[in-house]
């Protein structure tokens, strides 16, 4: 998802150990939803939706009881529950505090099917509106947890399962959902059926349906991956114009990470309530996406590598969705440093730069936040723009090829699963063979970032820099790299900072006309000097 709004080890030991402790989800580790059916009657009448849910659960150990998130009716909105079902059975279950509260009543079948039947209008997640243009539409909108709003399943990403949507809605509307395609069907009564299905585990958060008028285009096959786009009639032209370059988005995050995990990519016009939203194999962008220019490339770039980051790879704790966004955040730039060249990193790390000190003024805190308890609040320039500063960080820090390696291993070690922050150090570790607790400490673990005042002098043939870490009770230490600037030429030095104040010497046959510090955008630090 996109939107521009936007110290010891022993304390980072402490901290992993309760990496997850702020996400008050409760969640059932004993128990694992393996494939959700959603059929779901639309109409053109009112706003109301019938669902029927069939949810396949397997139990760990032993069977148990468990819960499901079903918001219920309160005035004009929420669900009403009609009957629940086990293994076609009157189900033993209460409904309350929206949560579906159900006792299997058999013990011996380790996996079992359970099914909700209900009615309501959606408040939330299912955003049932018209288009820009005036046409009835109804879209998934479901981050972070808002499915339970329309959808009886568990609406937290530790928990992800297979998915087929089910959808008869007024025969004139084109759907698209989760999945691929394996029947439309005219129906009596004008209606029309369609069943998308997707094979792949997908959290709730990124389980969508997407029904208006479009047009559609198959834009190609990518890796045996078909690419669409869905656009509303009236943006038919520019629409599949600027949605093209997600094959050659596609194609890069495949040849740099991993495999694919979905069954397509639709690139998918929408109502949401974000810049764009990382559906899996189904993405939404905002309806003014689409504007014949082709400027929407980097949102498609960030949304197209959340599909490996944050979709297949799944942060297990909402305090860790960095690891959703500022993989996005960062793999975005790196697409758009190969298409247009280094130069095109350093301005994007740049912009970033100054939103993160912008940001950090007001909010004084670090990437991973274990005092947030509410999801909508993880989203910060902290989780995207620093998140992809820590990502840079590391890159320098291990050399592209370490990097690389670490990133293709953390992706197929958590393929279709969930990490945390420590999963990934683990990873990174492994293929570097380097420690990296006390960099993970400090970059995420750590609200600030260095602020650096600094003076330099040159006296024959030797510059004498002084380097001054204030306005942070932190110390950081971490390599820099001096631009010494002479007749438009420019030669690097690299130091290494450990303490608050240092002093170096830099052998120079000639005075520099200028330092610059940090001139390549390789560490997050902000020049307090005056100008």
């Amino acid at each position: 998802m996109q939107q521009r709004i936007l110290t010891s080890l022993l304390a980072f030991a402490l901290i992993s150990l309760l990496g997850n402790a702020q996400d008050l989800y409760p969640k059932n580790e004993s128990v694992d939803v393996k494939n959700y059916v959603f059929a779901l009657h639309l109409n053109d009448d009112n706003n109301e939706i019938q669902g029927e849910a069939q949810i396949s659960v397997t139990f760990k150990d032993q069977v148990v009881p468990f819960a499901l998130d079903l918001i219920q009716k309160s005035g004009e909105f929420g669900m009403e529950i009609t009957k629940v079902l086990e293994n076609g059975s009157a189900a033993d279950y209460t409904y309350s505090e929206n949560r579906i509260n159900i006792v299997p009543k058999d013990a011996a079948s380790k996996t079992q099917t359970f099914t909700i039947k209900y009615h309501g209008i959606p408040e939330r997640g299912l955003v049932i509106s018209t288009t820009k243009y005036g046409n009835r539409s109804f879209f998934g909108d479901n981050w972070p947890n808002l499915a339970r709003h329309w959808l009886p399943s568990v609406d937290h990403p530790y928990d992800k399962a297979s998915v087929e949507f089910q959808i008869t809605a007024p025969e004139h509307y084109d759907v698209v959902a989760t999945g691929k395609k394996v029947e439309e069907s005219n129906l009596e009564n004008d209606y029309k059926l369609t069943i998308y299905q997707e094979p792949a585990p997908v959290a709730t958060k990124v389980m969508t349906i997407g029904v208006t008028e479009f047009a559609s285009r198959l834009l190609g096959e990518v890796h045996d991956i078909e690419v669409s786009a869905w656009v509303y009639p009236q943006n038919r032209l520019e629409g599949f114009g600027d949605y093209a370059v997600a094959s050659n988005v596609l194609d890069y995050f495949i040849n740099h990470i991993g495999p694919y995990s979905y069954a397509k990519l639709a690139n998918m016009q929408a109502k949401t309530q974000w810049g764009g939203l990382e559906n899996a194999g189904t993405i939404a962008y905002f309806e003014n996406s689409v504007t014949g220019n082709k400027t929407v490339e980097p949102l498609i770039a960030h949304e197209i590598a959340h599909q490996w980051f944050g979709n297949s790879a799944t942060e297990k704790s909402w305090n860790h969705v960095w690891l959703s966004e500022g993989f996005a955040t960062y793999f975005c730039i790196l697409y758009l440093e190969s298409v247009y060249g280094d130069n095109r990193r350093k301005e994007e790390l740049a912009i970033d730069k100054k939103e993160i000190f912008d940001y950090y003024l007001k909010n004084p805190a670090p990437i991973v936040d274990l005092t947030i308890t509410d999801p909508m609040r993880v989203l910060s320039v902290n989780t995207y723009q620093k998140g992809g500063w820590v990502l840079n960080m590391l890159r320098h820090k291990l050399g592209d090829a370490t990097f690389w390696k670490g990133i293709r291993k953390y992706y197929e070690t958590y393929r279709n699963s969930n990490a945390l922050t420590d999963d990934f150090r683990r990873v990174m570790e492994e293929v570097s063979g380097q420690d990296l607790e006390a960099f993970f400490e400090q970059w995420l673990f750590t609200k600030g970032h260095p602020r650096l005042l600094w003076e330099w002098e040159y006296n024959k043939g030797e510059i004498s820099l002084k380097v001054e870490q204030i306005l942070n009770p932190n110390v950081f230490q971490f390599p820099l790299e001096i631009g010494l600037v002479k007749d438009g030429n420019m030669t690097i030095e690299t130091v290494q900072i450990n303490n608050r104040s240092e002093s170096f010497e830099i052998k120079s046959k000639e005075k520099p006309d200028s330092i610059v510090l940090d001139p390549n955008q390789w560490i997050l630090i902000q020049d307090m000097r005056p100008n």
